[in-house]
């Protein structure tokens, strides 16, 4: 079952930039930062708020690594902006193949590590109204590790 809205991606052609835009503009600090080898990305997520279920929500701004990347290849197309939406979930395994069962298609045929440990997929946007969509299951205890 989905809980939360875990985050929003933010796709950015500067990470040191866009994070300094947020921290000025909003007073969102920077919870932690990691580089996605795998994904390709450099990424910086701001919490926003603690949520009912023990879990937070986030912006995640995401800078490329490599132009071959999604994120690149998405920015390359759509310049900077929202890039998807991410629900958290408790069993990111169970909802995917619920969700797949439904004829949504489920990107990953098993989850992969996400931020801060978390483990991910995602569903087709043309299957979800033009929307990319992240399931997510924290880590057990996500930290602060900027």
């Amino acid at each position: 079952m989905l809980t939360r809205i875990d985050h929003i991606g933010i796709a950015c052609f500067d990470l040191d930039k866009t994070v300094e835009f947020y921290r000025a503009t909003y007073g969102f600090e920077v919870f932690h930062t990691e580089v996605n080898e795998e994904q390709g990305v450099r990424e910086a997520m701001l919490k926003i708020n603690e949520t009912s279920d023990g879990g937070a929500s986030y912006l995640q701004l995401l800078e490329p690594t490599r132009e071959d990347s999604a994120v690149g290849k998405w920015l390359a197309k759509n310049g900077e902006g929202v890039h998807h939406i991410a629900f958290g979930t408790a069993d990111v395994d169970r909802d995917a193949e619920d969700i797949r069962q439904k004829g949504i298609r489920v990107l990953y045929d098993q989850p992969r590590t996400g931020s801060m440990g978390s483990r991910i997929t995602f569903l087709h946007p043309k299957d979800c109204h033009g929307v990319l969509t992240e399931l997510v299951t924290a880590a057990e205890a996500p930290t602060d590790e900027h």
